[in-house]
């Protein structure tokens, strides 16, 4: 049910994002606690404020009532991505080229299943490369099961 929840609610969103002059980042939808949360993430380049979440939100909200994709009592949250925002499409691996990032993997990669480096990009075969202490590596995309960007205070 999640899932489709998430394709709903995504096809739901975009259209109102990309009209906000916003980028549809992410939508998930889970369990906290006793609670069910449904987070939409939204960015822009100059990066999103108050009010682009609140605008969001505010016209977000009549379509999902209407559409009425979750039965149940949910939580509605709009926010950014946040600093150690997640890498999940293509795109975002060439977006965040020179970003240091932390990788964990689905089954190991060199006998390590977590990985941080230097993002060099994405390759022709879809390998991610990553500048790391050992070097360079190139790591199959579809081994990644979760990446994020790992923010680090300047010097």
């Amino acid at each position: 049910m999640a899932n489709r929840v998430v394709e709903v609610v995504s096809a739901l969103a975009e259209p109102v994002a990309t009209e906000l002059g916003l980028e549809l980042v992410d939508v998930e939808y889970e369990k906290e606690g006793p609670r069910w949360v449904l987070r939409v993430l939204i960015d822009k380049p100059e990066g999103v404020t108050v009010a682009d979440c609140e605008a969001m939100s505010r016209r977000l909200d009549p379509l999902l009532d209407e559409a009425d994709p979750i039965p149940h009592q949910y939580s509605l949250e709009v926010s950014s991505p946040g600093v150690e925002r997640r890498l999940r499409r293509k795109e975002d691996y060439r977006r965040f080229t020179g970003k240091e990032v932390c990788l964990r993997l689905f089954q190991p990669f060199e006998g390590r299943r977590k990985w941080q480096g230097r993002l060099v990009g994405l390759d022709q075969e879809e390998n991610v490369v990553l500048e790391t202490e050992q070097g360079e590596k190139r790591i199959p995309l579809e081994r990644i099961s979760k990446a994020n960007i790992v923010f680090r205070f300047p010097a």
